[in-house]
């Protein structure tokens, strides 16, 4: 469940275009790039004209954003703009099947997608876990209890649904769709950005990214 993202080699590969086309009015605007480790790396562009261009590749994730910074004392703070629309699970029409309860998940094309972490739970105990190959995942056989609601979640990304009651009654092969809308766009939110020397580090979520000025 990989997003491609060229814009990543570009930022790695090019120096900053825009800077030298129009001259740097901040000392921050330039170039950078951060090595995360032997399979994630990351690249940042921070524009002249008050646009940044951020991507970042760690093993099956990949994500990217563009938006508006603004330089607050001694740092910037980084808005993706347009703000990203975020994706979502829907729960499409049950169908009813001999068997267990089953779960399939599809992208809005119909392609089947693994990976998916499923929860079921019931009246009482523990809920069931498991996770969807392409064709879906079945509750185990010897589950003799009713479910009642079910919760999805795609890990990479952080999607988790909501919980989907369940009536066994409309049907007991569960199907939902995976609607990407802007999946794998990182959404900051004025997220602040220290300039340490020609350093900068970027606040992500609850982590930090240190970036280091490349040469033009």
């Amino acid at each position: 469940m990989r997003i491609l993202l060229p814009c990543l080699a570009a930022l790695l590969l090019t120096g900053s275009a825009a800077a030298r086309a129009t001259g740097e009015t901040d000392p921050a605007v330039g170039h950078y790039s951060a090595q995360l480790g032997p399979d994630a790396l990351s690249a940042l562009e921070v524009n002249p004209d008050g646009t940044f261009d951020y991507a970042l590749s760690a093993g099956a994730l990949d994500e990217q954003a563009h938006g508006r910074w603004m330089r607050h004392g001694g740092m910037l703070r980084f808005t993706t703009r347009p703000h990203p629309v975020a994706p979502l699970f829907v729960a499409l029409v049950p169908a009813h099947a001999a068997g267990p309860l089953s779960v399939s998940v599809t992208w809005p094309d119909g392609q089947g997608i693994a990976g998916i972490d499923v929860t079921v739970g019931f009246d009482s105990g523990e809920p069931a876990t498991g996770y969807t190959q392409e064709d879906g995942w079945t509750l185990p056989a010897g589950e003799t209890r009713v479910p009642r609601w079910i919760r999805l979640d795609e890990p990479v990304h952080g999607v988790i649904s909501p919980e989907f009651r369940i009536d066994p009654a409309a049907g007991t092969a569960l199907a939902f769709k995976l609607e990407p809308n802007d999946l794998g766009t990182f959404d900051f939110r004025d997220a602040p950005v220290e300039i340490d020397g020609d350093d900068l580090i970027l606040h992500r979520g609850e982590g930090r990214i240190r970036y280091s000025r490349r040469p033009r």
